[in-house]
């Protein structure tokens, strides 16, 4: 009887994990989905407001819906507590800092740009976690974050090496860079933290932490770059404060998690995936045999990679 019951209790402990993994994926998957549409709507909402207008904005609406979700659960996961620094950090980092860089940077530089450069997301994000966490960074985790990489290019270039040529830096290119690295930290952060406390908890209040910074930048930015307001603008503003914010931030903080920031990174990839598919379907877009190639060189690598890693 006892060998029998180690067997049930090994092939349990087994497809927990592989339950956990795979429910991983399908977070970080999610996450990028309802942010390739934020992207969208950042660029079209260019224009219209302001960039820390719109993350001030944007995280005032998840922050009022974190804390009513919140309402219910234990004092402890509405306190600070020992965890206050490395909140503090990410909400500097991933918050106050991470949203206004990319939508400024989307003020300067191309979409094609700003999307090729998150393919950097995956190797800055395993360089900073093997700094800070001493997360070991795989040669597979690194051939994978390549591979992904190629994908994106294959994506953005739609096969025309030509294309790269035409191709110069600029400052929107820099900015979305330096987002990039803020989004990393963030996520290395948070893996610490989330080791002992909810990913609802840790998205909540690192958000809250920085509504005091962004609220008085904001009204500030209204002298120089006021808004527009229209119905449609509006409209835009609370799908962003909702779906990218609050359904994104919660599935990737649980992603990370999960996976781990290196692991998750590796499907940050689809970000791009994604925004060619909405392009496709919503604009009428082109979407030809280079979008499918490089989806599957991104979706491969990132299996790959947690693979690895389970």
């Amino acid at each position: 009887m006892e060998p029998t019951t180690a067997k049930i209790s090994w092939k349990h402990w087994m497809l927990r994990i592989g339950g956990s993994v795979w429910i991983g994926l399908l977070l970080v998957n999610l996450a990028t989905f309802t942010w390739a549409t934020n992207m969208t709507l950042g660029r079209w909402l260019r224009a219209s407001i302001g960039p820390v207008t719109l993350s001030a904005l944007r995280f005032l609406i998840a922050v009022l819906c974190f804390g009513w979700l919140l309402r219910s659960r234990p004092s402890e996961e509405r306190r600070l507590g020992a965890d206050a620094p490395l909140l503090l950090g990410m909400a500097l980092a991933g918050v106050a800092l991470f949203a206004p860089t990319l939508y400024w940077g989307l003020r300067f530089t191309t979409a094609v740009n700003a999307t090729l450069i998150n393919g950097l997301g995956p190797l800055i994000t395993g360089l900073i976690a093997a700094l800070l966490i001493r997360e070991p960074l795989t040669p597979r985790q690194l051939l994978a974050a390549f591979l992904g990489l190629a994908g994106v290019l294959l994506i953005i270039s739609n096969g025309n090496l030509i294309f790269w040529g035409a191709l110069q830096g600029n400052l929107g290119d820099l900015l979305v860079v330096a987002a990039l690295t803020l989004w990393g930290l963030y996520s290395v952060l948070g893996r610490k933290v989330m080791a002992h406390r909810s990913a609802l908890s840790t998205t909540a209040l690192s958000m809250a932490l920085a509504l005091p910074l962004l609220i008085p930048a904001a009204l500030v930015e209204q002298f120089f770059l006021p808004t527009r307001w229209r119905p449609e603008v509006v409209l835009a503003v609370l799908y962003i404060g909702i779906a990218p914010t609050v359904l994104g931030f919660l599935a990737w903080n649980e992603g990370v998690r999960r996976l781990g920031p290196g692991g998750a990174m590796m499907f940050y990839n689809t970000l791009p995936v994604y925004g060619a598919l909405l392009g496709h379907l919503l604009l009428g877009e082109p979407l030809g045999l280079a979008h499918l190639i490089g989806g599957a060189l991104i979706i491969s690598a990132g299996l790959w990679a947690t693979s690895a890693r389970s």
